[in-house]
């Protein structure tokens, strides 16, 4: 996969405390405290992983949030654990993400999800896990995801999940 290619004036880097996250306003009163109380804390016990965007000099217009995590076997889809032993289960948790309101539908949250899938990919050739999980703060977050693969956990309908098999083809074609 090629790097994820961002507009001028952005970048991203893992989060600061120095970072400015006072004046992040995503519209999603959980999704801006995780940042501005809880994300900083959760990297230093190294819980969590964030990475900012950065609009230069110093705006965070969006950020995301990785955590190793573990599942159980019977709560993956059949056919993904079928060959697989029925104990825990490593995964990625796609924690976070988020974007300011005054950079959405720029197209840079699809980006952020990229990056974020690449970061996730890049793991897994260290640390193998069997899907990336995430939980829906909203169905307009639950609707994003699905358009890019990602399916509902089942008995879990705000849980979605995109197995490692799907994301290594996603990154490698």
């Amino acid at each position: 996969m090629k790097p994820i290619q961002w507009p001028n004036g952005f970048f991203i880097e893992q989060l600061q405390k120095n970072h400015n996250r006072t004046a992040f306003h995503s519209g999603v009163d959980m999704v801006d405290e995780w940042l501005k109380k809880r994300a900083h804390q959760a990297q230093k016990k190294r819980l969590s992983i964030t990475r900012v965007l950065l609009k230069e000099p110093d705006t965070i217009a969006g950020y995301y949030t990785l955590a190793m995590g573990q599942v159980n076997f019977d709560e993956l889809p059949r056919e993904m654990v079928r060959k697989l032993p029925g104990t825990l289960l490593p995964i990625v948790t796609l924690a976070w993400l988020g974007l300011d309101k005054r950079f959405q539908s720029q197209g840079l949250g699809k980006r952020l999800l990229a990056q974020a899938l690449a970061d996730c990919h890049h793991t897994g050739q260290m640390m193998p896990f069997v899907a990336v999980l995430l939980d829906c703060a909203t169905v307009y977050a639950k609707t994003f995801y699905q358009r890019y693969d990602f399916e509902e956990l089942p008995g879990h309908p705000m849980t979605l999940m995109l197995s490692w098999k799907l994301l290594d083809r996603m990154m490698s074609g």
